[in-house]
């Protein structure tokens, strides 16, 4: 009972989180009369000072998904420069929008069992950390050194296209084990060679894969390297670029 307790304050949180990203598209009244709500309280579950009980949150959120499209919206935000990178600040510091695409994983990957969020060092850290915290789990994070302290690792090396060293990511032996099951996290993918390493790295464990949930995708490379892993497993693409 606690767990769902727990489970329905987020679920309720999040629609502070769809009402910020819905006023970027719709005016303030356009808001309050399409919801049904008055301008007060509209205002204060904008502000997040007061939360809609569970139920008004579910008819909010199918109300909010069916005029906001959170995945056209995040991909106007993400503008590419000449040499073809783009800025990636909506996936690494916007709280807003990280809350959003963990609330995200959470819907694509409910009902399925996750003990523990694996991601790859650095740029997947904040929104596995806001699944991870979702999920009531732990948080395990790839790294390509070693820390002191720690005495045996786990470890899983590929060479990525176009370069001549090799890579190596590790985390610590004690923290996957053979009855875990476990959600992947990458924050942007173009070959798919890490997902590839973090997917080996748990099944080399004998260890189960949840899902595999990518936030954004560039070109179409990474659908042959990781076209038997796409479908063997669940896997979830927010933004495809």
């Amino acid at each position: 009972m606690a767990e769902t307790r727990v489970r329905e304050l987020k679920y309720r949180m999040m629609i502070t989180d769809l009402l910020k990203v819905a006023s970027e598209s719709h005016t303030y009244q356009e808001l309050s009369d399409y919801l049904g709500l008055s301008p007060p309280i509209l205002s204060r579950y904008m502000r997040g000072h007061v939360l809609p009980s569970y139920d008004r949150a579910q008819g909010l959120y199918e109300k909010l998904m069916e005029i906001t499209d959170i995945k056209a919206e995040l991909k106007k935000r993400i503008n590419f420069d000449e040499e073809g990178y783009f800025d990636n600040t909506p996936l690494v510091a916007e709280i807003t929008w990280l809350k959003i695409m963990a609330n995200y994983a959470m819907e694509k990957f409910a009902g399925r069992r996750v003990t523990k969020v694996l991601t790859a060092a650095v740029d997947g850290i904040p929104c596995s950390t806001l699944v991870a915290n979702l999920l009531d789990v732990d948080l395990l994070i790839a790294k390509e050194t070693k820390e002191v302290g720690i005495n045996e690792f786990l470890e899983e090396s590929f060479i990525p296209k176009g370069s001549a060293m090799r890579k190596t990511m590790y985390v610590p032996k004690a923290s996957l084990k053979k009855k875990d099951s476990i959600l992947i996290i990458d924050d942007v993918v173009r070959s798919g060679e890490t997902v590839k390493a973090l997917v080996d790295l748990v099944r080399n464990q004998r260890a189960d894969i949840a899902g595999i949930y990518i936030l954004v995708t560039v070109g179409d490379e990474w659908k042959k390297d990781l076209g038997e892993i796409i479908s063997k497993e669940s896997f979830e693409v927010l933004i495809e670029l």
